[in-house]
């Protein structure tokens, strides 16, 4: 792939890059990676090694996508996400290779079973992780890693386990905030981030900014 069609970028010369894709300046994108038709990267993104990106993707800017991270078809990644090594995205809940007299491959093309992901802004996603279908991780929100998700996670919460349940709520800087086990569902808490100051307002497991950086 010649270099001089993505101004500012950075490809390995492994990287494989199909035609109608999009890559904006100051992206890097590392060795073995496949990024097919119609895919947009935004700026300043890192694309990690033997990752791929299935067609028609949409990645914001600010993004890293660390090695072995398969993103499918119908998966929108927001603004500074962070989708850490050998994680998996799905878009199919009852998939299946042929049709039910096994005479002929289902389609590749999306489908009315195939099923949206999104990925909001600021969120991370640790390592390991298992994502599903027709849900969105919030603003800012954290997956543990080796996390199973198969339903949505709301902004600022932390959420872990097999299945992905909430936990507890993260800061902007991805510091804990508070356990779930420890604050009264029924109670308005004010939280503080000890690490950088920020505060938020939690109301039955709803949580909102009371500062945010401008």
């Amino acid at each position: 792939m010649p270099l001089f069609r993505y101004a500012n970028v950075r490809l390995h010369p492994t990287a494989i890059i199909e035609e109608g894709v999009q890559i904006g300046p100051g992206t890097s994108v590392w060795d073995n990676v496949h990024i097919r038709h119609g895919a947009q990267i935004g700026e300043e993104c890192i694309i990690g090694e033997k990752s791929y990106v299935a067609y028609d993707v949409k990645i914001g800017n600010r993004v890293k996508i660390n090695s072995f991270v398969y993103i499918c078809n119908a998966v929108t990644i927001e603004d500074g996400v962070m989708v850490s090594a050998g994680t998996v995205f799905t878009n199919d809940r009852f998939p299946r290779a042929t049709t039910p007299d096994l005479r002929k491959l289902r389609p590749s093309e999306p489908d009315e079973e195939t099923l949206p992901t999104r990925v909001c802004a600021g969120a991370t996603i640790g390592a390991q992780c298992t994502i599903g279908n027709d849900l969105s991780i919030g603003r800012f929100a954290m997956v543990g890693m080796g996390s199973l998700v198969t339903k949505s996670v709301p902004d600022f919460h932390l959420a872990i386990g097999q299945p992905a349940r909430s936990v507890g709520y993260v800061c902007r800087c991805g510091k804990v905030l508070a356990l779930v086990a420890n604050l009264e569902l029924d109670s308005e808490h004010k939280l503080t981030c000890a690490a950088c100051g920020l505060t938020y307002s939690c109301n039955r497991g709803s949580i909102s900014e009371l500062n945010p950086p401008r």
